[in-house]
């Protein structure tokens, strides 16, 4: 009896589809690159892909039928890496304006002073230092223009402070340095404002006035729609602790997320070792935990800081143009190690143990091939392969720890955008050979390695103009060119086909968080998931391809987006 009724589920008629889109062209990037004129859509999956004329056939009266009018469709489109709060908040209160050179950060603390009451903090956005027209940290004199107010940047892993906030902060010539930190000193041994890893000795800094739980959802959810209307339908969250999934999960709740969303927990490692490992021990969260539209991807821990500012762990020193760039006074500097590599192993371990993917902030060489170096001894445990843990970021690769990655089936999570943003800072700093291995991302995908691509957005609310920008095919055009803000072509060779770009936020990252069977393409029974755009992305002039408009976007069959 159970086999009969198996089989006439199975092979019952289709009766009709909740939503068709006609008259385009459905690129579905299945094993045979198909491509079809129309797609029908029933309870949030795709219910067949065809001809115009065999897919109308599917339509009942209370169809949504919509026209696309030669227009293309691709699979829903994600980006695996933001940090969506953050960003969210970021221009919730005001918008923020373009800081990318030191005159333009004066212009706003001067005129953020005639709003804030006198003796009360000003703190610059996150701004990254390669990014400023100067390609150097602010200091102490450049954040003197106002004198009235105590005035702090942020630039990451390293802030500047202006008079003012040294001198409430007790920061003097004596201070000395905190564990990691410095605070850099000018030519005549008094403070010059930079803080390298050392912003704690700021007393009462704060960036604005607390939000409260609700204005923390309302930006979330807008954030999130924000999302949906760049073409996005799944967003990956890489940095969340338990107030953070408090608030997605209210969202969840209250039938608010306009995307997909999946979860990084990424832990504390600042304090004792036993501490660390009894919080993984007690917490409840693991991989997969959830359902389809939250639940949790990965564990991560920040092993090193960060390009822009001089902390990320290298290889080779930073040299001479670190100390303009960053204000690095030691030429020999490679960066900073947060984590050691025995207490890497013994965190990972342990969260291996509760089912976690496993993965790692990872920027400057020495970081990644330690990352490796642990997740070798993993493996040596039992295979990792079957994980899908990834090095994230590893901007700085070699063609060893590629092969390293290829033999234990490591995927990468990579932000190509960097290339246009940061190289021509970067490779001041290193010098252009040594930019060889900078996201080499067609020797990855040639190698057979798994490549998501994703923005690292974090804040600001313009999806070509944020930090990070999360527009995707910003980050395709990014693959696709290798073009630098300067107009060179880093290293031609590692550029990538507009295809493979695709695959890099589509099935790339549906790969990475064990959901291929549910998204990446468009297939019978899959998520209907769908990204259309305004012009054919495989014909159009290739420097059209970073603009690009979604002028719909369909998530689970529901319309998140229109502008058609």
């Amino acid at each position: 009896m159970i086999r009969l009724l198996s089989f006439i589920l199975c092979c019952a008629p289709v009766f009709g589809a909740q939503m068709i889109l006609h008259n385009g062209r459905v690129v579905t990037l299945d094993k045979q690159n198909s491509v079809h004129q129309a797609i029908a859509v029933q309870d949030g999956r795709v219910l067949a892909t065809g001809t115009n004329e065999a897919i109308l056939k599917l339509r009942k009266p209370e169809t949504n039928v919509i026209d696309l009018k030669g227009r293309m469709v691709l699979p829903g489109l994600i980006d695996p890496h933001v940090h969506a709060l953050g960003g969210a908040l970021s221009e919730y209160r005001e918008k923020l304006p373009p800081l990318d050179s030191i005159a333009s950060i004066q212009k706003w603390i001067v005129e953020k002073a005639k709003t804030t009451p006198k003796g009360e903090w000003i703190v610059v956005p996150r701004t990254l230092p390669p990014r400023l027209k100067e390609m150097r940290m602010p200091t102490r004199a450049d954040l003197d223009v106002v004198k009235t107010h105590p005035v702090a940047f942020d630039g990451s892993y390293v802030w500047s402070a202006n008079s003012m906030a040294l001198e409430i902060s007790g920061i003097t010539k004596d201070t000395p340095n905190p564990p990691g930190g410095e605070v850099v000193k000018g030519p005549d041994g008094e403070p010059n404002g930079i803080l390298r890893a050392a912003s704690g000795l700021l007393k009462g800094v704060r960036a604005a006035k607390p939000f409260t739980e609700q204005e923390r959802l309302d930006a979330l959810e807008k954030m999130l729609q924000i999302y949906a209307e760049a073409g996005l339908t799944t967003i990956g969250d890489r940095a969340v602790g338990p107030a953070d999934v408090a608030l997605f999960e209210k969202l969840h709740q209250q039938k608010r997320l306009a995307v997909r969303t999946l979860l990084t927990w990424r832990i504390n490692t600042n304090r004792p070792l036993d501490e660390v490992l009894k919080e993984i021990r007690e917490n409840p969260w693991t991989t997969n935990q959830g359902d389809e539209w939250l639940k949790f991807s990965t564990f991560k821990v920040t092993l090193d800081g960060g390009q822009s500012v001089g902390t990320a762990y290298q290889r080779m020193p930073y040299g001479p143009f670190g100390r303009q760039l960053y204000g690095q006074t030691n030429p020999d500097a490679r960066g900073t190690l947060f984590v050691q590599p025995d207490d890497l192993y013994a965190i990972f371990a342990e969260a291996r143990k509760k089912g976690w993917q496993l993965t790692s902030h990872v920027q400057g060489g020495s970081a990644i091939d330690t990352l490796l170096d642990v997740f070798e001894r993993l493996d040596k445990d039992s295979p990792i392969a079957p994980t899908r843990s990834h090095v994230m970021h590893g901007s700085f690769m070699s063609s060893e720890a590629l092969e390293r990655m290829k033999r234990m089936g490591i995927v990468a999570d990579v932000q190509p955008h960097w290339l246009h943003l940061d190289v021509p800072a970067l490779r001041r700093v290193f010098g252009l050979d040594n930019m060889r291995w900078f996201f080499p991302l067609r020797s990855m995908i040639e190698m057979g390695i798994p490549v998501a691509g994703g923005s690292d957005h974090m804040i600001g609310h313009d999806k070509d103009k944020a930090v990070n920008p999360f527009n995707p095919f910003y980050g395709m055009w990014m693959s696709i060119t290798r073009r630098t803000t300067e107009g060179q072509v880093i290293y031609p060779e590692e550029r990538v086909t507009r295809e493979q770009a695709l695959h890099m936020f589509t099935t790339g990252p549906a790969f990475m968080f064990f959901e291929e069977d549910m998204k990446g393409t468009i297939e019978k029974g899959k998520f209907a998931d769908l990204t259309v755009i305004d012009r054919d992305y495989f014909t159009c002039p290739e420097d059209e391809i970073r603009r690009i408009q979604p002028v719909l976007t369909v998530v689970g069959g529901q319309i998140r987006h229109r502008k058609m």
